[in-house]
């Protein structure tokens, strides 16, 4: 079975065959944010997929948020560039949840806490609890967070 990370290698060493600069760019920066994950800890040690996910999550967020940063100031090249390692790396993500698919599972938490008897604003840790191992890596916090705020807010 492929690991994540060896297809990371393996689409690294095409995208410098094909000479695609993006792409090897961004993987080449990625497998270095993994290798500094594995390295972090008391020993070296290898990442599960799960945990190389949640790396390539946290790059490409890096790279959403930077985008919007260069848009702001009016750098439309590196908002753009930005933008496009941010897709590429979204490839290798499970496929995010649609907002009705989330506000549903959220709707079902709010449920499940008030049946536990917490409600209102102060569910917020309750529901999140509930809906985080539901939605991992197909929805991203901060999105989770506001439809929880907003249907307990309801």
């Amino acid at each position: 079975m492929t690991t994540l990370k060896s297809k990371l290698h393996d689409d690294l060493n095409a995208a410098i065959k094909e000479r695609d600069e993006l792409r090897s760019s961004t993987l080449r920066l990625t497998l270095t944010a993994i290798t500094k994950e594995e390295v972090s800890g008391k020993e070296k040690r290898e990442l599960s997929d799960d945990e190389v996910l949640k790396v390539i999550t946290k790059e490409a967020k890096k790279r959403r948020e930077a985008a919007e940063a260069f848009a702001q100031g009016g750098r439309t090249e590196s908002a753009e560039r930005e933008k496009a390692e941010g897709e590429l790396l979204a490839t290798y993500l499970p496929k995010q949840m649609s907002d009705e698919e989330l506000e549903r599972i959220v709707a079902q938490a709010v449920q499940e806490a008030k049946a536990a008897g917490v409600e209102g604003p102060r569910a917020m840790g309750a529901v999140m609890k509930i809906v985080n191992p539901k939605v991992a890596g197909q929805a991203e916090g901060g999105r989770v967070a506001a439809v929880v705020k907003r249907l307990l807010a309801g």
